[in-house]
């Protein structure tokens, strides 16, 4: 019983931001609330038992693993919708049709929102690699070797992947 409540708060404690994740890779929210759950699923079904020390890198690499999957199925939904002539705008994110929070400061609230949508923009640019590594390091405050093995890759690749997309972000936030 122990292990459940551990495993209700880990998953508790991690599912906004793999929402997040989910909705920065996909950009659509339906599809990322679909990713997070498959991917709370699979971490339950297969890692429940795990030591809890190694539950943030193993739920991450699911995670990762059901984005890149789900590019997989959008690649071939895509091939289909284009044979027969689908709209491909037909799944626009609803998150950008939400009316903005009132602000309890105005300049410095706007201030802070204008920075943060820029921020979030920046990274919805960057390519899916690029992506996972800067969350995983700069967001989650992952090692190293932890982002590694949540993106199935090596150090140096995360690394790569990490020093691009500091550079790419740096580029589109300019000033800020």
């Amino acid at each position: 019983m122990d292990n459940k409540d551990e495993l209700d708060k880990f998953l508790a404690g991690v599912e906004r931001k793999a929402f997040c994740h989910a909705e920065f890779a996909t950009k659509q929210t339906e599809e990322a609330l679909d990713i997070v759950q498959e991917t709370m699923l699979a971490f339950v079904s297969k890692y429940a038992n795990s030591p809890t020390t190694q539950w943030p890198a193993l739920f991450h690499r699911i995670l990762q693993n059901q984005i890149r999957d789900w590019y997989r199925r959008s690649a071939v939904r895509s091939r289909w919708r284009g044979w027969f002539g689908a709209d491909s705008d037909e799944h626009q994110s609803q998150l950008q049709n939400q009316p903005a929070q009132p602000a309890a400061e105005p300049l410095h609230q706007l201030a802070g929102e204008n920075t943060g949508r820029e921020l979030v923009e920046a990274i919805k640019q960057l390519p899916l690699r690029q992506q996972q590594a800067f969350l995983l390091r700069v967001w989650e405050g992952f090692t190293v070797k932890e982002t590694a093995k949540a993106m199935s890759c090596s150090d140096g690749s995360v690394k790569t992947h990490l020093n691009r997309a500091n550079s790419r972000i740096r580029e589109l936030l300019g000033d800020h």
